[in-house]
């Protein structure tokens, strides 16, 4: 029986071909596959069928599929070639009313696509803040769909996700959140109630900074999925799909040292007197602390701080030898940003401000190099401001 994490992250999903003996998933750069195929055994999950082509289904994008469903505790998986691929495919496969609600404090990238996108589609997006979220201040029954992230981006809000799943459910609502912050060791929201629950697995399932992924799970809309990632052919290719397979065996190991990383670097922050703030759920006198309590096994390895001036951000990250100062997060190292220049820099500074993204806000991916060493070089550039 595969009941502990690490030994389902370890074991499940593994593709082993007896004549071979292979012990670990091979690489199948196949773009196509002899068809008809009816001696073989391994099936493409997909159609049911012998694997014919590889924007359909590859038996290496499906190893990891399976691999992630073991974790995600989902019925189905589906892989794309990022995770905004994942998010597109996910929601506009689900469009009916052509009308949607989402929170405001989105991935820049997430909300573009919303904002002006989906509008030159028809499809018109409310968007409403996390906290009347929470509260079920809306109308669920204007919308094809809600959709969320777990723990936000850059200001690590937490969403209610049990009850606003529960809340759209009474109305025949489907719910999608994104789960990237937390990654399928500290949540499942497909568990709690989401319908669909998408990741950019560039991020934490793979781990290293060296795949652009994404992957969806979902109990009920397997064949929605499907056919629009055949449609958009967004597809990962099988190279891809085995650094991600590689590194989510390590997920449950890594995860331990993000959040626990995190936890102490935040508590040192927010004793700091040059930090104004510091937005991390596992700080027990953060807003959003009892709600990640609740639904969350670990608070993750994100977190967001403010400082007086951008020119005093500048200047720490300037000082800070450790972390990379780069976009992404999820990664074995730290990583460090400041999102007004990377991650929502394509929003205006009105959209920005409305999401309380200040010019002086930092968010630092903690990596697992050891806590002192990352504790002693936020020390010694926070001297310098």
């Amino acid at each position: 029986m595969l009941n502990g994490f690490n030994t389902r992250a370890v074991q499940a999903g593994d593709l082993k071909i007896r004549e071979i003996g292979n012990v670990v998933t091979p690489i199948f750069e196949n773009s196509t596959f002899i068809y008809p195929n009816s001696e073989s055994e391994y099936m493409d999950s997909s159609s049911g069928m012998p694997y014919i082509y590889s924007r359909w289904g590859n038996p290496t994008v499906q190893s990891l599929e399976d691999k992630y469903r073991a974790l995600e505790n989902t019925g189905h998986a589906v892989a794309f070639s990022s995770g905004m691929g994942a998010i597109t495919a996910a929601v506009l496969s689900n469009i009916k009313k052509k009308r949607i609600l989402s929170i405001m404090d989105l991935y820049g990238q997430t909300f573009q696509f919303f904002s002006r996108t989906l509008k030159t589609l028809g499809i018109h997006v409310d968007f409403i803040d996390v906290d009347k979220l929470n509260n079920l201040d809306f109308d669920a029954k204007n919308y094809d769909l809600v959709y969320a992230e777990s723990i936000t981006n850059p200001l690590l809000k937490v969403i209610d996700i049990k009850n606003v799943a529960a809340f759209c459910h009474e109305n025949d609502v489907l719910f999608i959140d994104d789960a990237t912050f937390a990654s399928p060791y500290n949540q499942n929201p497909v568990e709690l109630g989401a319908d669909i629950v998408v990741h950019s697995a560039t991020k934490y399932i793979s781990g290293h900074s060296d795949v652009i992924i994404g992957i969806a799970g979902t109990n009920n809309y397997y064949n929605n999925l499907i056919e629009m990632r055949k449609t958009l052919g967004a597809s990962p290719d099988a190279f891809q799909a085995y650094l991600s397979y590689r590194g989510l065996k390590t997920l449950g190991l890594r995860m331990e040292r993000h959040n626990k990383n995190a936890m102490e670097l935040a508590r040192f922050l927010r004793d700091s007197k040059k930090v104004l703030n510091v937005n991390y759920p596992g700080l027990d006198d953060n807003k959003y602390h009892k709600i990640a309590g609740k639904e969350m096994r670990g608070y993750g390895g994100m977190l967001s701080f403010t400082l007086n001036s951008m020119e005093d951000a500048h200047k720490l990250i300037k000082n800070l030898e450790i972390p990379a100062y780069a976009a992404s997060l999820g990664g074995v190292e730290s990583l460090i940003t400041m999102p007004v220049e990377t991650t929502h820099a394509s929003l205006s500074p009105e959209e920005r401000r409305s999401l309380g993204i200040s010019d002086s806000l930092v968010r630092f991916s903690t990596g697992i190099e050891d806590i002192d060493d990352i504790i002693k070089d936020f020390e010694n550039a926070l001297s310098k401001l």
